[in-house]
């Protein structure tokens, strides 16, 4: 017999199953409500602050794939790479530095040639597409963001590419360079650089020569920024110590999270402070986890760290996209930007320090660049010459037994065609390119 009791515990039981299903169902909406204003917050905030981007290696992976032959690809959508028009909108990327690289094995070569080309494809590109156009200002930046183009600035990745010629790193500057890091992966006769792959230009004090003052001294007369990533800690100490400007690392990231010696560690971010500089993080798995995977976790460890040690206003970002072969999970191209930042909003960022990293930093740096400019107006040129005895020193063969050498032909469409290989060369690994009547030869 069904008694009363029996009656009551069944319709306790049953309002409890039923609270227990509202719940879930109003759990469930809380969590999709939630992620879904996380990304609207993170598209807001994007879009009054969108970002500027400190490298990417684009104009590399044209010469690579295309030999830099623009009217064979649409950079609205291109294949092989992690950048293209449609991706740097949906990443809200407004402004991005492309380098003009040419690697080291082109060092008293024809790194200056190369690097005219190089040059050429970046303004080439940011002319003949409407989506984009081409800016040398501070003012003509903030301008390409009310008309809703994508800001190109041109940097020299690579202090090798002037040839130790302050005349050439002038006729850069009239050609629209911005800015230029100061050595790549080998020594320049006048700055010393991170990598210990090549022995030539080796020195054991003075790793900033004169002549490397001299310029120093020049990119700030000419308002070109002066970038410190990639080279020796004693470079960067040694410039931030000369430098009347602020400086940038326009791709490098935190030592102490990652003991890569391309990272930056906590007592030279320090100096950076003091000069009012800038370190645009590096998104490459290697220089974030010292490993092949990373994810963007480990990538907000950084930030985080960096914050601590400097604050939030001396923080931006720069990719190296294209040249690099592995980014974190969930950063695999240029769109994944807004993902990175809804992570630092879950770590309590706030959106004026989003702002900053997004653009407001690299703005004012660049402005303070620019007042110092004017502050020099009234200087001459520089006259300065490397003396020729360091300049003409013999460069040992960077190609060694236990480095593969890679070549690439021009076939007849113009393209580069590897031969005799199985992988290509990315610029952050050791690697050359010296062009040799058509040949392109790249080694590891």
């Amino acid at each position: 017999m069904v008694t009363q009791r029996t009656i009551e515990t069944a319709a306790s039981s049953n309002f409890m199953m039923q609270s227990l299903g509202h719940l879930m169902i109003l759990s469930f909406l809380w969590h999709f409500t939630s992620g879904y204003s996380e990304r609207e917050r993170v598209q807001d905030l994007m879009s009054r602050y969108p970002l500027i981007d400190g490298h990417n290696d684009l104009p590399l992976r044209l010469r690579i794939l295309h030999n830099n032959s623009l009217s064979q690809v649409d950079l609205h959508n291109v294949s092989k790479v992690a950048t293209d028009i449609t991706r740097l909108n949906a990443g809200r990327v407004q402004a991005q530095l492309f380098s003009a690289y040419v690697m080291c094995g082109a060092q008293n070569k024809d790194a200056v040639r190369l690097t005219m080309e190089q040059i050429d494809v970046v303004r080439r590109m940011c002319t003949e597409y409407q989506d984009f156009e081409l800016v040398t200002s501070t003012q003509e930046l903030k301008n390409s963001e009310l008309r809703h183009k994508i800001a190109c600035l041109i940097s020299i990745e690579g202090g090798h590419s002037i040839d130790s010629s302050l005349p050439a790193l002038r006729m850069f500057y009239q050609l629209g360079v911005r800015s230029m890091t100061l050595t790549h992966t080998c020594n320049t006769p006048w700055a010393e650089s991170s990598s210990k792959l090549y022995s030539y230009y080796r020195r054991h004090q003075k790793s900033l020569t004169d002549f490397g003052k001299a310029v120093v001294n020049e990119m700030n007369r000419l308002g070109m920024i002066v970038d410190l990533s990639h080279t020796s800690w004693d470079t960067a100490q040694a410039v931030l110590n000369h430098s009347r400007a602020p400086v940038i690392f326009s791709h490098s990231s935190s030592y102490t999270i990652c003991n890569h010696s391309r990272n930056v560690p906590d007592w030279l971010l320090l100096e950076l402070k003091k000069n009012q500089g800038l370190i645009m993080v590096n998104l490459y798995s290697q220089f974030i986890s010292c490993g092949d995977e990373a994810n963007i976790p480990r990538v907000a460890d950084h930030f985080d760290h960096i914050k601590k040690m400097i604050g939030a206003e001396s923080i931006g970002i720069g990719g190296d996209f294209e040249g690099a072969v592995s980014f974190p999970q969930g950063l695999e191209d240029v769109s994944k930007y807004p993902a990175l930042i809804q992570e630092l909003l879950r770590r309590n960022w706030t959106e004026t320090e989003l702002a900053n990293v997004l653009r407001r930093n690299f703005i004012r740096v660049f402005e303070e660049v620019e007042r110092v400019r004017d502050q020099l107006s009234s200087n001459r040129p520089s006259e300065v010459q490397i003396p020729l005895r360091i300049s003409a020193e013999p460069l040992q063969a960077p190609l060694k037994d236990n480095k593969q050498v890679f070549y690439f032909e021009q076939s007849e469409d113009n393209s580069l065609k590897k031969r005799n290989v199985s992988n290509e060369c990315f610029h952050p690994e050791p690697c050359c390119l010296v062009s040799r009547g058509g040949m392109y030869s790249f080694s590891l």
